[in-house]
C-alpha cells in the first residue's frame, strides 16, 4: 500500500518572496524526517488562479474555470496539506485565500499544518488559516513551524540571508511535532475516509 500524499503548498505568489528557500527546506526535512507519508512541492505560481468568481463552491455545484479545475484536480490527489504562508497585514496573502476558495470538496476531513515565516512568524496569519481551515472542513493541526524575529532575519533576504541550516537547530522541534501530528490525523482521517 502506497503512504498517504501531502502537498506542501507555497502561498505567497510574490516576485520577491521568500517561500522558496523555507520550502525546498521543508521538503527535504520532511521525506529525511517522516518516511509513513510522501511530500509533493505545490506552487501557486504554477496555477495561475483567477480571482474567485464562481456561482458558488465547488461542494454545491461545478466550477465553470479551467484554472479553477484545474488546481481542484492537482488539490484531490492529496490526503493532508502543509501551506507555507508569510503573513501579510497580520493575514495570509490574498494568493492563498483565493485557492483556497477555489476549491472545496477537495479540502474536506484532511489535515492542515502551516510553517510560517516573517517578524513574528506569521502567528496571526497562521491563526487565521486555521480558522479559514475550520471553515472549509479541514482538520488544522496543533502544531506548527514559525521562523520568526531573528532567525527569520538571519535566513531572509531583508537580513543576512543565511542558509536555513544557520536556524534549524531551533526550528527542528517544531517541525518534528507538526509532522507527528500531520502523520496521525492524515492516517485517521484518510481511514474515516475511505470507511
Amino acid at each position: 500500500m502506497s503512504n498517504p500524499k501531502i502537498a506542501i503548498v507555497i502561498g505567497s505568489t510574490r516576485d520577491a518572496r521568500f517561500a522558496d528557500k523555507p520550502a525546498q527546506w521543508l521538503l527535504a526535512k520532511a521525506k529525511e524526517l517522516c518516511t509513513e507519508l510522501d511530500f509533493d512541492l505545490v506552487d501557486l505560481k504554477d496555477f495561475d488562479l483567477p480571482m474567485f468568481n464562481e456561482m458558488a463552491s465547488n461542494l454545491y455545484m461545478p466550477s465553470a474555470d479551467l484554472a479553477a479545475i484545474k488546481w481542484q484536480e492537482k488539490m484531490a490527489e492529496y490526503d493532508g496539506y502543509i501551506f507555507v504562508t508569510p503573513e501579510y497585514n497580520s493575514s495570509i496573502p490574498a494568493s492563498l485565500k483565493n485557492a483556497l476558495d477555489q476549491a472545496g470538496k477537495e479540502w474536506v476531513r484532511k489535515p492542515a499544518a502551516v510553517l510560517g515565516y516573517g517578524s513574528v512568524g506569521a502567528a496571526r496569519a497562521v491563526e487565521h488559516l486555521r480558522a479559514v481551515a475550520v471553515n472549509l472542513q479541514m482538520v488544522p493541526v496543533r502544531s506548527a513551524v514559525y521562523i520568526s524575529g531573528s532567525d527569520f532575519f538571519k535566513v531572509s533576504p531583508l537580513g543576512a540571508n543565511a542558509a536555513m541550516s544557520e536556524i534549524e537547530a531551533g526550528i527542528l522541534p517544531s517541525l518534528e511535532a507538526m509532522l507527528s501530528d500531520l502523520t496521525w490525523w492524515t492516517k485517521a482521517t484518510k481511514t474515516a475516509r475511505e470507511a
